[in-house]
């Protein structure tokens, strides 16, 4: 039923201006078009990346404006407006984000209100806009010298272009930069460790939905041949954030179901409610209101997840079993000086979470780095992957200073990690989450994602994502959403992903927290594995046995200080291990 959703629901809207319907229905089937296309964005924006605007309407009003003044004042070309308007867009959005983005918290959201509020006043105070009257007499539409002003006509082409755009957000979406996008709501230091700019993908998704709402804006311009401040201002803005939530803001096609209601229902209300109350007032925005506390409350993900349970979710077709490999790096030669740390040093403020700890890692070598709770050990762990700055020594990755460069940094030069605490996409499938560690593999960037030209490049992803998982043994649980899996089979899941950026050292932070004895076991074969193929690795871990018949050398920590470093026998030999785990006897 899914397959044939889109192109039914396409044939409808692009066959009903032919249709013998009245010219209301057309009107209104093109303001929604118009007002999907901008929701659209804040989909992708809000929902998928989890950014926050007020101001798209802003970038409406620029569409808008540019079109009506080049063709109005200067006797331009529709299509040349178009072009300077999506320009203009991206300019603004760029210089935006470029100041907030880098951000965190409320900044981005001010910055969109204040952005918001300066255009609508420049557009109502500026003599050459026609303040707040506007500009009217804007041409009607031409293409190929055909006329396609009429509303029917521009109904066929607001659609074909909201159509597009969101089949292009789909694809998007599953794809190498899409599921960077994805992972940005799941905070940036797991996506930093897969190698992805978090500041780029963040940067892509405003410019994006920025495009996407100047478009809407030189659409709106043609159907309404007339513009003027009041159809941009902040309070439009938050209505198309209204949009996207009630329709479902992490689904493409929420953004056309929360505009259809919006709009359908706000003219109703419009009608019924003076009739009812006795009195005029936008006493719809109450009722908007009250409508939005009730889906937040009984349907948190929008209206689209009850249309949804119509259409099931479908597994990925399994198309890449002839897939070519994707490159291999060279591993380090056996005994090479990998991993040199070199009395590294963390402070927050007074307190000292890491104290001048040394050791060091050969190609070839599992070490284990243990120590009671609150020792510093996943402290050590960010320090060397870069997501914590060094207060103090250095960190060194075959001869080469890594401290203090960023996580993704880190990352190409062929070091991955785990977390102590499983950092994954749920909304996800575990393939996915796997294949978003082979985002250094890849190099399709979103305009040809959107245009379906990675298939290649895809397939070879899920296939060496397939590979890690079934090396893993979760090969036969690939499509299913990783946020369904048990703590176990997430750490699992997390090890595949690692695998999959084809690292030279792993760092692993409790891989075996959750774990069952047999999956210990096989996990532990893998490991062994890795280290015969030339991967090094430094684990943490407090399951002794584990350790104990795993690792090469382990280092042992105590409030953030080395205690001391040997072999697995010399450790539990050791009298100083047994007091720091089992306290002394006085």
């Amino acid at each position: 039923m899914r397959r044939f959703a889109f192109p039914l629901f396409a044939l409808a809207m692009l066959a009903l201006p032919f249709l013998p319907v009245p010219d209301f229905w057309i009107s209104q089937g093109n303001y929604i078009g118009l007002y999907a296309i901008v929701s659209l964005g804040l989909v992708l924006l809000t929902g998928v990346a989890g950014l926050t605007s007020f101001g798209q309407a802003a970038f409406v009003g620029v569409g808008a404006y540019t079109a009506a003044f080049l063709t109005v004042k200067l006797a331009a070309s529709p299509w040349l407006a178009l072009l300077l308007g999506v320009g203009l867009a991206v300019a603004a959005a760029l210089v935006l984000g470029a100041i907030t983005l880098r951000m965190s918290g409320h900044y981005l959201p001010l910055a969109t209100i204040a952005w918001g509020l300066a255009l609508y006043f420049t557009m109502g105070n500026m003599e050459f806009l026609g303040k707040y009257d506007g500009i009217l007499g804007i041409p009607t539409l031409k293409l190929w010298g055909m006329d396609i002003g009429s509303e029917r006509h521009l109904h066929v082409v607001i659609w074909l272009i909201a159509l597009l755009a969101a089949l292009a957000s789909t694809h998007l979406l599953d794809s190498r930069p899409g599921r960077a996008i994805r992972s940005l709501k799941s905070g940036a230091t797991m996506a930093e460790a897969m190698g992805i700019s978090t500041f780029r993908a963040k940067l892509t998704v405003f410019v994006i939905a920025a495009v996407l709402a100047a478009i809407s804006g030189w659409l709106f311009a043609f159907f309404q041949r007339t513009v003027n401040p009041s159809p941009f201002s902040l309070a439009k803005g938050i209505e198309y954030l209204f949009m996207a939530v009630l329709g479902g803001v992490g689904h493409v096609w929420g953004a056309f179901l929360g505009a259809g209601v919006v709009k359908l229902l706000e003219d109703q209300l419009q009608v019924l409610l003076p009739k009812l109350i006795g009195t005029s007032g936008n006493f719809e925005s109450i009722v908007f209101g009250v409508i939005l506390v009730l889906v937040l409350k009984y349907a948190p993900d929008g209206l689209w997840t009850f249309v949804a349970r119509w259409l099931p979710r479908a597994d990925r077709p399994r198309d890449w079993a002839n897939a070519e490999a994707l490159p291999v790096r060279a591993k380090p030669t056996p005994g090479e000086a990998l991993l040199q740390v070199q009395a590294v040093r963390k402070e927050f403020g007074g307190l000292v979470a890491v104290n001048d700890v040394s050791f060091e890692i050969r190609a070839g070598e599992i070490v284990g780095l243990i120590g009671p709770n609150g020792a510093g050990k996943s402290t050590t762990f960010n320090l060397i992957t870069g997501v914590l700055a060094l207060t103090k020594g250095q960190v060194l990755y075959r001869g080469a200073a890594i401290g203090g460069m960023a996580s993704r940094n880190i990352a190409r030069l062929g070091v991955s990690r785990t977390f102590q605490h499983v950092k994954m996409i749920p909304d996800m499938t575990v393939l996915e989450n796997v294949a978003l560690g082979g985002y250094l593999r890849g190099s399709v960037g979103p305009l040809r994602a959107m245009l379906r030209l990675d298939r290649e490049e895809e397939r070879r992803l899920f296939a060496e994502a397939e590979r890690q998982l079934a090396r893993i043994g979760m090969a036969d649980r690939m499509h299913e959403l990783a946020g369904n899996l048990a703590l176990g089979p997430q750490r699992l899941m997390e090890i595949a992903r690692a695998l999959c950026t084809d690292p030279a050292l792993l760092l692993l932070d409790e891989p075996a927290a959750g774990l069952r004895h047999k999956e210990k076991q096989a996990l532990g074969d893998v490991l062994r594995q890795l280290k015969g193929e030339g991967v090094s690795l430094l684990l943490v871990e407090h399951d002794m046995d584990f350790v104990m018949g795993l690792t090469d050398r382990i280092v042992v920590m105590e409030f953030g200080t080395k205690l001391m470093e040997g072999t697995p026998p010399e450790v539990q030999a050791s009298p100083a291990v047994r007091a720091a785990y089992l306290g002394t006897e006085h």
